[in-house]
């Protein structure tokens, strides 16, 4: 399985916001590029340089390789809608991101690790692909044994409530995709029509 290797700050450093979420990210006091040039000012950026930040911003967010976001890219094309907001919603509907997002995770790289590992099960059974596309009304649980791990009390500890399209039962760890979100719900600080023109070049 494809993975992201990079250093786990540097895309949060270099567009001056906190885009891995935590609270003790190293942007919030440094909020410029990493290296001995980063507070310089650079000259304004050309549209495919904002083009590129915002695909490389997606990428991040959702931690996908470029295959798979270009595949994903590919799908919202041919599907009916607007084909940023489509393309949202594909990322958003991920088994990883939907555990993040439901809490049950302190990160989405924690996330994905609980996945794989075989730790959650999507309408009883397991499934142990990050990718796996979650549909409206599927039930997301933690395996018996795995609710007392770290990651788990830890991203109910430190998240707040899931977003409105999520419902999630904190007793029981069990949690639901309600319906797919519209992309005024999406907690995503991304302009998609950049990412779209970027790809459709």
């Amino acid at each position: 399985m494809a993975r992201t290797v990079a250093a786990r700050h540097r895309m949060c450093r270099r567009v001056g916001e906190p885009l891995c979420g935590l609270p003790d990210c190293p942007a919030l006091k440094r909020p410029y590029p990493p290296g001995q040039h980063g507070r310089i000012a650079r000259r304004r950026a050309s549209q495919y340089g904002l083009q590129l930040m915002e695909k490389q911003k997606l990428k991040f967010l959702y931690g996908v390789t470029e295959r798979q976001l270009r595949n994903y890219f590919e799908r919202a094309t041919r599907a009916r809608g607007r084909t940023g907001e489509r393309l949202l919603q594909y990322l958003e509907t991920r088994l990883d991101n939907v555990v993040y997002r439901l809490g049950l995770a302190p990160t989405l790289p924690a996330a994905r690790q609980l996945v794989v590992h075989g730790h959650i099960r999507v309408n009883g059974r397991k499934v142990d692909r990050p990718g796996f596309a979650v549909r409206p009304n599927d039930e997301i649980t933690v395996r018996e044994r795995s609710k007392t791990l770290q990651p788990v009390t830890q991203g109910l500890e430190q998240r707040a409530a899931p977003p409105p399209y999520m419902e999630l039962d904190r007793e029981r760890l069990r949690g639901r995709l309600l319906r797919v979100p519209s992309r005024e719900e999406m907690p995503v600080k991304v302009d998609e029509s950049l990412v779209v023109e970027f790809y459709a070049r």
